[in-house]
């Protein structure tokens, strides 16, 4: 497959035509990130109806590198079972823990997870302040498995430990007020015990389906760790994966998605995709945006950008700017945009602006 075919393909695969409803439940089955309202705009790049996650049917919980997702609920257990580190060494990469720390803590990493899991699930019994839950499972954890935190002024609980203890006992995130907060697991929940390289194949086809052909690398790191880690959840999955050429790499597909890669339609559209949109969170940049001055405006270490995509191509960035009710976009392209193309961009920019409750001002930059 050419980068070209690939691009077409996950445009398609992701529903960014508008025209595939069942898409948007392909991205919700991986899931969708929620960072403010790029969530509510990752959906208005793809339907046509209310952009909402609750219209969807979504509900929103720490999973994936333990960053906020909106799944399905009725695949959020499965997921927990096949987000389960295989062992210690898995959860520490997922905790981001080094040799160094691993020892300094002195507890194995997914027995960390399992006691900060216990502590939360004492704790959230009905919804709860983020806040009030990190000070209520503090007092219930080692001293080992706390940290210093400069902002709060105190000790508490490690962040990233706390977001991984969240999805293993089913608590999830309401942020649909002024307060995030954490939300006790629906009734039968299922607690995963061992990780199943069974259940974690899911993982890698939901993968494949909305941001294939990839290769083990890229699969793991969207998940939090490491190729080798996770390789049992790869070899479960490969006897249904489609082996493909993309240059001089190897990469792999759902086999029953090849036909469909390889007639994907070429993506006249214009879209402005949110940071943290599914189609930016694919692991190999360089095939997203081969040209590395392109992806260091992309991806910053704070505050991305929004991407233009145009055709099948990024073609700048854009940042919103609201005052009061109205909102403007700031575009900043990385080279001319076809006519055509420029006189789509209003339509597409009054969509940003209603998926946020705002009027559009005007684009500035193009």
């Amino acid at each position: 497959m050419s980068r070209e075919q690939v691009m077409a393909h996950r445009v398609a695969a992701q529903g960014l035509h508008r025209d595939r409803p069942a898409a948007v439940g392909a991205l919700a089955a991986l899931g969708i990130q929620d960072a403010g309202p790029t969530a509510r705009l990752a959906l208005a790049a793809r339907t046509d109806g209310d952009p909402d996650p609750v219209a969807h049917g979504l509900v929103d919980g720490w999973t994936h590198r333990g960053a906020p997702h909106h799944h399905p609920p009725v695949e959020r257990n499965a997921i927990a079972l096949a987000a389960r580190p295989f062992d210690h060494t898995d959860a520490a990469a997922r905790l981001h823990w080094s040799g160094p720390e691993q020892q300094r803590v002195g507890i194995p990493a997914r027995e960390a997870i399992d006691r900060a899991a216990d502590a939360l699930a004492e704790v959230v019994t009905e919804p709860i302040t983020k806040g009030a839950a990190s000070g209520a499972v503090t007092k219930l954890l080692p001293d080992a498995l706390l940290r210093d935190c400069r902002p709060c002024a105190c000790v508490h609980i490690n962040e990233q430990l706390m977001r991984l203890s969240a999805l293993p006992v089913g608590v999830g995130l309401d942020a649909t007020g002024k307060t995030l907060l954490l939300t006790p697991p629906p009734t039968g929940w299922e607690r995963p015990v061992d990780g199943d390289p069974a259940q974690a194949a899911r993982l890698v086809l939901a993968y494949l389906r909305v941001l294939g052909p990839a290769g083990p690398r890229e699969v793991a790191d969207f998940v939090g760790t490491s190729a080798k880690a996770f390789a049992p959840a790869w070899e479960a999955a490969l006897p249904v994966l489609a082996e493909v050429r993309v240059g001089d790499r190897a990469a792999w597909l759902p086999a029953d998605d090849l036909d469909a890669a390889l007639d994907a339609p070429e993506p006249d559209l214009v879209r402005f995709l949110p940071p943290w949109d599914p189609m930016l969170q694919a692991r190999d940049r360089e095939l997203l945006a081969p040209d590395a001055g392109v992806r260091k405006e992309l991806y910053k270490i704070i505050g991305n950008p929004g991407a233009l995509l145009a055709g099948g191509e990024i073609v700048g960035t854009w940042r919103p700017r609201a005052s009061g009710k109205r909102l403007t976009l700031e575009v900043s392209l990385f080279g001319p945009l076809e006519p055509d193309l420029r006189a789509r961009l209003d339509d597409e920019a009054e969509r940003v602006a209603a998926a946020r409750g705002l009027r559009l001002a005007g684009l500035s930059g193009v």
